[in-house]
């Protein structure tokens, strides 16, 4: 699903119009992208096919359709006489909830040249992620394919798209068990075309993504001893776009495993959201099920901060006359051990 075609079931299935948010187009197509990307990354061979509207730099949160991580802003401001320059991929930092990272190796691609870099790291057992840092140029997302011994990553890679500033986010690198070192691949080689719709009544117009250079390392983290309790997640909003909340439920991952909504029957459709806060709280998601049986379906968890609530529900119908329990299961794909993910799902009605 499009930007094009969530806006689309909104005014068709609305009775009012959106408040108005200047951001939310770009709000709403970072959510989806998230759930998307990785899907449509592996099924096209390419990083670059891909259409993101996140901030900056980055990377592809890992996820069912695609997922997440940790950001930390890159500083773009002049350094003052005799200071050091802070480096966009220190040796070592330390993440706000005191998780520790080590840099095990580090490589770059240039605008020109190779279109690909090699580095092999040592395996130890600790969790790995990926960082990445490049200055978006131009109308397309340029992107980079990760290959662990010569074989793509669940997670489809790296983009870099339209943004403010530079930005530093970190991928997380899940290597086969048993192995005692590690070949990691970067490729920016691009196949394929791809397509902008700066606005959404208009159609998607071809674009050749443009090279840009990328900073790449990778890193292992050890957690802090004491893992930090992340904040509750902001209350969602009583009413958004023509949808009412009917219902909340929350919990902690590690620790809550499944939420039960019991939802009336009467024809009408039903929104579901997630919230999240924690260092890695974009890397957690939610299968849904109806009546004990899986839909297919997966969604993934917002860091929101602050800002208008940034939509972006997985839709149902409801059995008119019927009553239904939708289950919804939290999961993550990667490791956040000793790293809590606090969540917030909502479920909202018409």
């Amino acid at each position: 699903m499009t930007v094009r075609d969530l806006r689309d079931v909104l005014r068709e299935h609305g009775d009012a119009a959106p408040p108005p948010n200047p951001a939310r187009h770009e709000q709403v197509r970072a959510r989806i992208g998230r759930i998307r990307r990785r899907r449509r990354l592996l099924a096209t061979g390419t990083a670059a096919a891909a259409v993101a509207a996140v901030l900056g730099v980055v990377v592809l949160p890992g996820g069912p359709g695609q997922r997440g991580d940790t950001t930390v802003a890159v500083d773009s401001a002049a350094t003052p006489a005799g200071d050091t320059p802070t480096p966009k991929l220190p040796e070592t930092f330390t993440a706000p909830d005191g998780t520790v990272y080590r840099r095990l190796a580090m490589t770059s691609i240039g605008a020109t040249g190779s279109r690909k870099a090699t580095v092999t790291i040592p395996v130890t057992g600790k969790p790995l992620d990926v960082a990445g840092v490049c200055t978006p140029r131009g109308e397309a997302p340029s992107g980079i394919q990760i290959r662990i011994d010569g074989r793509p990553t669940t997670n489809g890679g790296l983009i870099c798209a339209r943004g403010r500033q530079p930005q530093r986010r970190l991928e997380p690198l899940t290597v086969p068990a048993g192995l005692g070192r590690a070949t990691i691949t970067f490729d920016t080689t691009t196949h394929g075309s791809t397509c902008g719709r700066p606005d959404p009544k208009n159609p998607c117009r071809p674009v050749t993504p443009e090279r840009v250079p990328w900073d790449l390392a990778v890193y292992e983290w050890t957690p802090p001893q004491q893992p930090v309790q992340p904040a509750a997640p902001k209350a969602f909003p009583r009413t958004s776009a023509g949808w009412k909340l009917a219902d909340t439920g929350t919990g902690t991952w590690p620790g809550r495993t499944s939420l039960k909504f019991r939802v009336r029957g009467d024809g009408g459709q039903i929104g579901l959201d997630a919230v999240c806060t924690g260092d890695l709280g974009a890397r957690l998601w939610f299968r849904y099920e109806i009546d004990g049986k899986d839909t297919g379906a997966a969604g993934g968890c917002a860091v929101w901060e602050k800002g208008p609530y940034p939509m972006a529900m997985t839709l149902f119908k409801s059995r008119k006359g019927k009553p239904m329990t939708i289950t919804v299961k939290p999961f993550v794909e990667s490791s956040v051990e000793g790293r809590p993910i606090r969540w917030s799902v909502g479920l909202f009605r018409r």
